[in-house]
């Protein structure tokens, strides 16, 4: 077996190095678009990760929210059909926290939200938009709330990247 001198080896270095290509892979065309999963066929885990919260009245506009934030949801750990989170907003300039429980079957969402982990505050119905993107519905007051707190509209938005 011949052995290259170190100066042909450096002039097949520089060579690899000058010549755009030469050592990296070309990309491909187009990377393949990802399939949109319609909302009668979303399962719990389309729903894991952070969203962004909109909330705002029945009659208001979602340009103009009454309270923002963020919700996150993961595996419920007791219910493996269904999702645990939390939920931290802002109405009014105060702070808000509260747990959420829920699923999604048949391309309906479905939540119930508790500030303090036992009693029902507020229960949320909508329906996945936009390949599962986004959620669009109505937060109403649990019937122990419904002289405290009014319905309003709310759009949930899947934050993109890792969660």
């Amino acid at each position: 077996m011949k052995r290259l001198n170190i100066g042909t080896r450096w002039s097949a270095l520089l060579c690899l190095l000058l010549v755009p290509g030469a050592w990296a892979q070309q990309p491909t065309a187009t990377a393949p678009a990802l399939a949109c999963t319609e909302a009668s066929a979303m399962a719990p885990a389309h729903l894991y990760g952070t969203w962004q919260l909109t909330l705002w009245p029945s009659e208001g506009s979602a340009s103009a929210p009454t309270s923002t934030g963020s919700v996150r949801f993961e595996r419920h750990p007791e219910f493996p059909g269904s999702v645990r989170g939390h939920i931290q907003r802002t109405a009014a300039g105060v702070a808000l926290q509260a747990l959420v429980s829920g699923d999604v079957i048949d391309g309906e969402f479905n939540l119930d939200e508790s500030a303090d982990g036992v009693a029902i505050d507020a229960v949320w119905a909508g329906v996945p938009q936009d390949c599962g993107q986004s959620i669009r519905g109505t937060r109403r007051p649990a019937e122990s709330q419904a002289q405290t707190m009014v319905p309003l509209q709310f759009l949930l938005r899947k934050s993109p990247g890792w969660h």
